[in-house]
């Protein structure tokens, strides 16, 4: 499995997406994101067990839980597929947009 596909794999379930979604507004601990959520404790634990191996996530211990934030480097590669898979069609739709300007 490539990386981009693991990224999506990671991304295709709802509830990860949510939960990414989440983090991308604040770091937070596991039982934050359950009381949050309608799924258990242990099932956001999967979760964020998929996301951090997709390397979307991270964690980091304080105290006795682990805070979990977005990992801005683990989105690199997908903005690099995205851009190859779009750059030439947004390139072409901005000359055609400048072109039709200057008439």
């Amino acid at each position: 499995m490539t990386y981009e596909d693991a990224i999506f794999a990671a991304l295709a379930d709802p509830t990860r997406r949510a939960i990414f979604e989440r983090l991308a507004q604040k770091r937070q601990s596991v039982a934050e994101l359950a009381r949050a959520m309608p799924v258990s404790q242990p099932a956001i634990s999967q979760h964020l067990k998929v996301l951090r191996e997709a390397r979307l996530v991270r964690d980091e211990p304080m105290g006795t839980r682990r805070i979990y934030s977005i990992d801005p480097g683990g989105l690199g590669p997908l903005r690099q597929w995205l851009d190859r898979f779009w750059g030439d069609q947004l390139a072409a739709f901005k000359a055609a947009v400048e072109q039709r300007e200057d008439r």
